[in-house]
């Protein structure tokens, strides 16, 4: 038999979701062939099996493992190992909530606070009750009831397959019967508290839903949480007239459609966006000022050979940061192309690992929400992100008189640790520059 382990998909993955079995249990399967969609912290991805066989499946849908853990093992047919009468029939695996090392998530470090307070409708815990019988019960169900001082084991659970939800242990603290009624002293219920004002208290805001994070949103939540506690950043903003970037669009596009037209093809937007013409001018700057390419690690700074943009893109209840890699070396019409193209596997879940990764500079635009400036959050360990705010018209002096011209307005976040104040604003400045006068973008 070979073990089958929980892949590294990703440069920083620690651990990974089996969301869901592509392959049924006993099943024959093929080097090459989907075996399962795996959740990491950057995005959903599918594996593909390396060995072909008999599907063996060690682990339920919605387990998390830590990286090199078995999910399942692949041997030829009647194929077992000396393991095979210790480990449970994969059928009975029922229990999804399992962490890195295969403890109940509750017992297992790395995450707390709202992350493990799932809601009623997040993966059942299963305790041991004081007789050794195993009690069902929801994270937020058993939140309650600690916070409550009510004993679970003994309550009647009204979730799916008698799981104790949190609507069992909200009654049981207010009816105050048998052994649910059990108070710690000086507990968060006091007895001086009357029940009529706990359930004042409990419901004051109405129903509430708990939602449990993904992987991809837990590791976002953890790393921006980072970014701020432990990287002494500072903005710089700066104005760009785009009137010249505006008009070299409009002749792009004309082109395209000309180019379309000549083919008999309707013209499906092929020209560059603003945004790509972003990304090149910030790669070439970033040629010319390699610090804002570097990255900080163990007091020391890391200079990179290549110039990688990573442009943030709106996924499904998540951030994705895919990557242009040698932005500075191709044209605007393939960062167009490559842009798109990646936009689309993003949103379409089959964004491979490497596309995710090396990164060494980040644009994020909210611009197109119509969002004038913002401030983002460095991807640690980058040197900085550069904001992208909405184009529109405004009145600016220009020439010595008053006009609408067409401005937009770019915010750079930087590492003090790695960018001071001068070089950050002439890295600023120089993107201005190449944004001001885009023919070296087409070069």
């Amino acid at each position: 038999m070979t073990d089958i382990v929980m892949p590294r998909l990703s440069d920083t993955m620690e651990e990974g979701t089996i969301l869901r079995w592509l392959k049924a249990n006993g099943e024959q399967v093929a080097r090459g062939e989907d075996l399962a969609e795996i959740e990491t912290d950057k995005a959903t991805m599918t594996y593909q099996s390396d060995v072909d066989g008999i599907l063996r499946i060690l682990v339920a849908e919605g387990a998390t493992l830590a990286v090199g853990e078995p999910i399942a093992r692949v041997g030829a047919p009647g194929e077992q190992d000396a393991s095979d009468a210790s480990q449970p029939d994969a059928s009975a695996v029922s229990q999804p909530d399992v962490h890195a090392a295969g403890e109940p998530r509750e017992q297992a470090g790395g995450h707390d606070g709202d992350a493990q307070a799932a809601g009623d409708g997040g993966p059942a815990v299963t305790p041991a009750g004081p007789e050794g019988e195993r009690v069902r019960a929801s994270p937020l169900a058993r939140r309650i009831a600690r916070e409550s001082g009510v004993e679970l084991h003994g309550l009647s659970g009204s979730g799916p397959g008698g799981r104790i939800v949190k609507a069992d242990v909200l009654g049981a603290a207010g009816s105050g019967s048998g052994a649910a009624a059990r108070q710690a002293p000086g507990g968060p219920l006091s007895a001086a508290v009357a029940p009529e004002a706990q359930e004042d208290v409990m419901t004051a805001k109405g129903q509430t839903t708990s939602v449990e994070l993904s992987r991809t949103q837990q590791t976002i939540a953890r790393r921006m949480a980072e970014s701020k506690a432990t990287i002494p950043d500072f903005s710089l903003q700066i104005e760009v007239d785009m009137e010249a970037c505006v008009k070299l669009r409009g002749e792009l596009k004309g082109l395209s459609h000309a180019e379309a037209g000549e083919q008999g093809a309707p013209w499906h937007g092929g020209a560059p966006t603003y945004n790509d013409m972003v990304i090149k001018a910030c790669a070439l700057a970033l040629r010319e000022y390699p610090r804002a390419n570097g990255s900080y690690r163990d007091g020391r700074l890391a200079l990179h050979s290549r110039i990688n943009v990573g442009v943030a893109v709106a996924a499904e209840d998540a951030l994705v940061v895919p990557t242009v890699f040698d932005a500075e070396e191709k044209s605007l019409g393939e960062i167009a192309r490559e842009t798109r193209a990646l936009a689309e596997r993003v949103r379409a879940h089959t964004i491979t690992p490497p596309e995710l990764g090396g990164g060494t500079f980040t644009i994020s635009n909210l611009g197109m929400y119509g969002v004038a400036s913002f401030t983002a959050i460095i991807n640690p360990p980058q040197a900085g992100i550069l904001s992208v705010g909405s184009l529109a018209p405004r009145a600016v002096v220009h020439e010595g008189a008053v006009l609408a011209r067409n401005m937009m307005t770019l915010t750079l976040v930087c590492d003090h640790r790695i960018l001071y104040g001068a070089e950050a604003a002439q890295f600023l400045a120089r993107i201005r520059e190449l944004l001001q006068t885009p023919s070296a973008l087409t070069l």
